[in-house]
């Protein structure tokens, strides 16, 4: 993915969002969300490959450097929500959708290891092609 436009329009377009602004926060929450378990320094490789806004936004919630274990994985999906002002339900669209997103814009198997840092029940939101609504 070249540009945020596009990150933005595959985001809207899979969580079947209504606007690009929508599209946007729902970007915010999740990428705010996942740096509170990323590990600081996969935080800044992941962001690194994505386009700038997108990337600005991860490195600016900059994984912590001591994430993993700050809170569960049932955790994660009304974190998202809270930030997003969405329902639970919209928000394990979101999630799934910036997640796929991110791994269709990231290479060398970086989502891989973000996969390794997580804890099992949260796992299931970053394996692209299936549906956890």
């Amino acid at each position: 993915m070249d540009d945020d436009g596009e990150f933005f329009d595959r985001v809207r377009d899979q969580a079947r969002l209504s606007s690009r602004g929508e599209a946007e926060r729902a970007c915010q929450a999740t990428l705010e969300t996942l740096s509170e378990w990323v590990p600081e320094g996969l935080a800044n490789s992941i962001a690194a490959q994505l386009p700038r806004q997108i990337g600005d936004e991860l490195r600016r919630t900059g994984g912590h450097p001591a994430a993993g274990g700050q809170f569960s994985g049932t955790d994660f999906i009304p974190r998202v929500a809270g930030r997003a002002g969405v329902s639970t339900d919209q928000a394990a669209h979101i999630a799934r959708a910036v997640l796929d997103a991110l791994t269709a814009a990231t290479e060398g198997g970086l989502m891989a290891k973000v996969t390794d840092t997580l804890p099992a029940d949260l796992r299931e939101y970053v394996t692209p092609g299936q549906d956890f609504s």
